[in-house]
């Protein structure tokens, strides 16, 4: 059994302004500015839900991945099911991903990391590239095509007030993490340069889960003439990470660390070395022409190719994927520097991608490929033409927007199957009212649609998926305070879903995917802040802040039968109805912080039956974030904490449907990180 490490010498710092983009935490946060929208906007005017994660929210959790950070946000799941092996959902989309991330349509910038299938490798990035992170949740095909969970934008460019400096970031914790990171920035007049590598292994907290990644990136900035820009971003990420596998609930509680065990019939995670293996290069040039004040143009052209391998229990699968597309928009707005009674925005664009997957699937003799099972070819193609116009007058913001969704595939295995989808309108109109300069009341309504990923198209028991769609029904509510002491953001909404696509496992444990039938999704999100003791100050307490969010999810099949079984009226599977999210930051001396974070999750079903169910549990975490006070050039900064202080037995990461009632994957119990940034 593996020692768990104590804390160890951390890397980013919270309270300090000497790490990429961190804010004086003597000064009150200032107006949180969204960029989603292509126009810089206040999040208080945005008439639809969006969440941010700022540069200070993402120091806050500097854990060895994004997780935490995303949790904090009401209506995002994230899950780590072992070190390397993620899946995200907004607003309880988690019914179609065994693994990875789908139904949410995911960019860096201005380039889309979601291929033309839908599929999304999120765990390619590493963590400390991001600098920000835009969620907007619920069905938006406005301007970023078919989804019907949400948008999230990350942020991988450098922040622009950041014009030369190498950082090292270093960090290490139990099990085995290891995380460290180079990022060089320097600016010659108008052109910029960033180039950032990061490396991460974790041995992880059961049997089975190494994990390995080596990650790449380098974002480039030219400005050739006023108003005129030139910007590439590209990444190679080689992920490697093993798969431990789901465990019964009576094995779970007996040995938590084994791997899945084999049967009399289907082989184990040990013996069949099952993993994944991804290694992957991205890219787009992207370029801004502002003509005038009032017409601008972006054209950006991106590319990926993948090299996937899945020893799995019972196959051994490889793929080569290439993507290639374009995005392009232009916007016209009325004269800004004139005080018109309305000012208006109107933007057009399109956006085009063309997926072709190469697959072949063997025979898994104890991680050694074996004879071929199965070989295709799937051709997806996916573009869209999108529009939006905003106008604000008077306390209003009103906008009206669109995107017409084309998608089809080409898929061989011995024969063509030709599948072209009916073009499909995906509208939003929202409208907010400023009640007073910091309240904001807003009311949307979109449709949402999304059509079937390669791995639901060519899955082995997978008969004619349809796309899901629905309409989703949304008002909310956003309060500050003048000075920015406290805020609360509510929303609640209704998204009617038809078609729903739903994984299912057959005897032998391999995926297929049905459509279950419609879905009622009802739901309440509210996040908050309180500074209780305003930063600043001479006393020994120079600051205290409360967050808090909650998300209420009342979710329900309707009309799901399928054979003899009618799952009408069952909770949706996977998706807890409260979970509770409360942190702490307290500001101490010398540039001290201390943070600490509570989480609650209700129970939640694991089949759609909801005959099984994981329990309620509570996490508790905490760290604590120093500048060390030399008088050196070169600034230091070192953190530790803990996750899990309440050493709790949970899954965080379950395997829905399973058969043999294989769903759980035990999550670690108390364990430490710390690292060590410095900056030149």
């Amino acid at each position: 059994m593996r020692r768990q490490t104590g804390f160890l010498i951390g890397t980013l710092l919270v309270v300090t302004g000497v790490v990429k983009g961190q804010q004086d935490t003597s000064q009150l946060l200032k107006e949180v500015v969204v960029q989603s929208y292509y126009s810089r906007a206040s999040l208080q005017r945005v008439p639809t839900a969006v969440s941010i994660l700022t540069p200070a929210d993402l120091q806050l959790q500097q854990g060895p991945s994004l997780l935490p950070a995303m949790n904090t946000v009401p209506g995002v799941r994230m899950e780590e099911r072992s070190p390397g092996s993620y899946r995200l959902s907004i607003r309880g989309s988690l019914l179609r991903s065994p693994f990875g991330i789908r139904n949410v349509r995911i960019y860096a910038d201005d380039i889309p990391l979601t291929d033309a299938t839908g599929n999304t490798y999120l765990n390619l990035v590493d963590q400390n590239a991001v600098n920000a992170v835009e969620i907007l949740k619920g069905p938006d095909g406005s301007m970023f095509g078919a989804n019907s969970g949400g948008i999230v934008r990350l942020s991988l460019a450098p922040l622009p007030a950041d014009t030369h400096h190498v950082q090292l970031n270093l960090q290490g914790g139990s099990y085995g993490l290891f995380h460290g990171s180079l990022n060089f920035q320097q600016q010659w007049n108008n052109y910029q340069l960033q180039v950032f590598q990061g490396y991460q292994r974790a041995d992880g907290y059961r049997q089975n889960t190494n994990m390995k990644r080596s990650y790449t990136q380098t974002t480039q900035r030219w400005e050739y003439r006023p108003g005129y820009t030139l910007k590439l971003l590209a990444f190679y990420s080689d992920l490697s990470y093993l798969t431990p596998g789901g465990l019964t609930l009576a094995q779970s509680q007996a040995n938590p660390k084994q791997a899945r065990p084999s049967t009399p019939t289907i082989p184990g995670a040990v013996g069949q070395k099952a993993g994944i293996y991804n290694r992957t290069f991205q890219g787009g040039l992207v370029h801004e022409a502002q003509f005038t004040p009032r017409l601008k143009h972006v054209l950006a052209v991106f590319g990926e190719t993948t090299h996937f391998e899945n020893p799995f229990i019972t196959k051994y699968e490889v793929r080569d994927e290439n993507t290639a597309g374009v995005r392009t928009y232009l916007q016209w707005e009325n004269d800004p520097h004139r005080n018109s009674l309305v000012q208006w925005k109107w933007l057009n664009g399109l956006e085009w991608q063309e997926t072709t997957t190469d697959a072949i699937e063997y025979g898994n003799r104890q991680g050694v490929r074996d004879t071929i099972q199965r070989a295709y070819k799937l051709t997806a193609d996916q573009h869209f033409f999108f529009t939006r116009f905003q106008a604000m007058a008077n306390g209003f913001t009103f906008e009206a927007a669109g995107s017409l969704n084309y998608f089809r595939y080409f898929y061989h295995s011995g024969n063509q199957t030709k599948v072209r989808f009916t073009p499909q309108l995906m509208p939003r109109i929202s409208l907010s009212y400023l009640f007073a300069p910091q309240i904001t009341g807003r009311l949307t309504v979109s449709r949402g649609y999304s059509p079937p990923t390669t791995e639901e198209i060519s899955a082995v028991a997978s008969k004619d998926v349809e796309p899901e769609s629905g309409w989703n029904y949304e008002a909310g509510i956003r309060a500050a305070t003048r000075t920015g002491r406290a805020s609360i953001d509510m929303a609640f909404f209704y998204y009617r879903m038809q078609n729903a696509i739903v994984r299912r496992v057959d005897s032998l444990g391999n995926d297929y995917y049905v459509n279950a039938g419609g879905v009622k999704q009802k739901g309440i999100e509210v996040q908050g802040t309180f500074w209780i003791i305003r930063p600043g100050g001479h006393s020994l307490l120079r600051g205290l802040k409360w967050t808090e969010g909650y998300t209420y999810s009342h979710f329900r099949f309707s009309d799901y039968i399928i054979g003899q079984k009618n799952y009408s009226g069952n909770r949706v599977t996977g998706v807890p109805q409260n979970v509770l999210v409360s942190g702490l930051l307290f500001n101490l001396p010398s540039r001290l912080s201390v943070y600490v974070q509570h989480t609650y999750t209700s129970r939640l079903p694991l089949d759609d039956g909801s005959t099984f169910f994981a329990d309620s549990y509570h996490l508790l975490q905490a760290n604590i974030n120093w500048q060390l006070p030399l008088r050196m050039r070169y600034p230091v900064s070192v953190y530790a904490g803990a996750y899990n202080l309440l050493n709790t037995n949970y899954s965080l990461g379950n395997d829905l449907n399973a058969v043999g009632n294989r769903f759980y994957n035990p999550a670690p119990g108390r364990n430490y990180f710390g690292g060590l940034t410095m900056r030149f």
